[in-house]
């Protein structure tokens, strides 16, 4: 009996949900999913597709996600040093200023943080 073409499509994206969940939240090896996808029924070639194409994935899911944090940890650090600057430029003839270092360390944080996930 032949499988339809949405029956086909389902199979396979069972395949790539299996095989997404044991690299993500079982954290196995790439080599270790693969031969899980093996001892499932799947040939060699089209483990290691599915085990390529979900890395891709991820990598690319995770350097999004990096670029995010780098431009809104450089927003809120580079926000915090503007209101400190302008508050200190307003008070210079005497009075109080604000040193927003919360928005500034927040912002370096994620700024590094990003930084050091796009790396990896």
């Amino acid at each position: 009996m032949q499988m339809s073409e949405t029956e086909q499509q389902e199979v396979v994206n069972q395949i790539y949900d299996y095989a997404a969940n044991l690299l993500i939240n079982e954290n196995y090896t790439s080599y270790e999913a693969k031969e899980a996808l093996i001892e499932q029924g799947l040939d060699q070639e089209t483990a290691a597709i599915v085990i390529d194409k979900l890395e891709k994935d991820i990598g690319e899911v995770k350097q999004k996600g990096a670029n995010k944090d780098m431009i809104y940890g450089a927003l809120w650090c580079i926000g915090g040093i503007v209101v400190t600057a302008a508050s200190y430029s307003a008070a210079s003839g005497g009075g109080t200023y604000v040193v927003t270092w919360g928005a500034i360390l927040f912002g370096a944080v994620q700024f590094f943080k990003g930084l050091v996930n796009s790396a990896s």
